[in-house]
């Protein structure tokens, strides 16, 4: 979620933000506050929201922070918020909350005043909660991280999830860690993250039945560890919690669109092998390093065209096509002049330049498909159609056939 920057705040900065985040910690509610989080199916829960901030590669200070609401237990997008920020203050290790939370803050804000009936009853944020770095001034084991910061901030009920361990209090990722992970069989399995101080600070759970790293799930704000480890599981279709998994996929999108090259195709974001995060993060290093995979790279001007090694294959991808979208854990969508559809609608093929769809017979020049919403490639009027008003896009269904009209 977070990069790197060069510098340091001033010692009266940070002095400023150790005073903040000690009594913002006071704050603090890590047991349940809302009736549904003590039901075993958590009825009463309707709208579940997740966060992400994602960088343009090679860019510290350009990021879109994103908003996005689902529906509970469904899972569909009902609302989603991407904005450009420059994030102007430097990253410190154990104040990350400091450089990105002012603008998610933002962004649930703005949602409680527009659209109040579509506000999450809990957010889920790629961070830590108290799994994190505690003052040295303090005698509670227990942190205050990013997801606790917006949690007391929001109001909101807010649950940590790391993708990997923080290594705190004694924590470690040693043989042992290493064996306990080997022993989670099922999805749903957990072992809890018991420091040094005797404190439990989060749990480790296998989010998915094939996903072979655990999750680290903390408390934010206003929630129990058990209640959050139940609900996280919950709403993973992937091993990432499909709010979070949403939030991200969403924002790289929305950063290609406004600064990538006009007309070039949607891409899936580029992963090497040498950006890839470490497996644990060492005591007193950022538990964010920079070479995140949050981060976007951007295709140079006039290089619309995909790259040689997939206009060389391309024959070959024709067969694994169908199946490209699910290897990534992504679901297809079809970009269209005058809007897009809900990246959750189920396409039988992805929109891809050059090729020829098989259930309507036409071919994509530009990464657009060339028919109109009545198309056979398009979903029905059950589906939804995302219709973008500013910076914020909503999620309505999609009026039947004879009723649309392209303008």
């Amino acid at each position: 979620m977070a990069r790197k920057v060069v510098g340091r705040p001033p010692e009266e900065t940070l002095s400023l933000w150790k005073r903040e985040q000690a009594l913002l910690k006071t704050l603090v509610v890590d047991r349940d506050t809302e009736a549904w989080q003590r039901d075993p199916a958590f009825s009463g829960l309707q709208r579940v929201g997740g966060v992400d901030v994602s960088f343009v590669k090679g860019d510290s200070v350009s990021a879109c922070a994103s908003l996005v609401v689902l529906s509970y237990p469904e899972l569909e997008v009902m609302y989603e918020d991407c904005r450009m920020v420059s994030l102007t203050a430097p990253y410190v290790s154990g104040f990350l909350a400091f450089r990105e939370v002012p603008f998610l803050v933002d962004a649930v804000q703005q949602l409680r005043e527009k659209e109040p009936r579509l506000m999450p009853q809990v957010l889920f944020v790629d961070g830590n909660g108290v799994l994190h770095h505690r003052a040295s001034s303090s005698s509670a084991p227990a942190g205050f991280g990013v997801a606790c910061h917006l949690g007391v901030l929001t109001d909101l009920p807010c649950i940590g999830v790391a993708k990997k361990l923080l290594q705190v209090d004694g924590l470690e990722n040693n043989a042992l860690h290493k064996e306990k992970i080997r022993l989670l069989k099922a999805g749903g399995d957990s072992f809890p993250l018991m420091g040094g101080s005797g404190t439990v600070l989060g749990m480790a759970l296998k989010s998915h039945d094939h996903s072979t790293k655990p999750l680290y799930v903390s408390v934010g704000h206003k929630m129990s560890l058990e209640a959050a480890v139940r609900l996280t599981h919950g709403c993973c279709k992937f091993r990432i919690p499909e709010p979070v998994r949403q939030a991200d996929i969403r924002s790289r999108d929305y950063i290609r669109r406004t600064l990538g090259v006009q007309g070039a195709p949607a891409l899936q974001p580029e992963r090497s092998k040498k950006a890839q995060r470490p497996k644990a993060c060492p005591q007193g290093v950022s538990e964010e390093p920079a070479g995140s995979s949050d981060q976007v790279r951007l295709h140079p001007p006039g290089r619309g065209r995909a790259p040689t090694t997939v206009r060389t294959h391309i024959a070959a991808l024709g067969v694994l096509i169908r199946n490209f979208p699910a290897q990534l854990g992504l679901r297809t969508s079809c970009f269209l002049q005058e809007g897009h559809l809900d990246p959750g609608s189920p396409f039988p093929q992805p929109c891809i330049f050059g090729l020829t769809f098989p259930s309507c017979g036409k071919t994509s020049k530009r990464g657009h498909c060339p028919g109109s919403f009545s198309d056979p490639c398009h979903p029905g009027p059950d589906k939804g159609l995302t219709r973008t008003t500013g910076k914020q896009h909503f999620i309505s269904p999609i009026p039947s056939s004879s009723s649309v009209k392209r303008s």
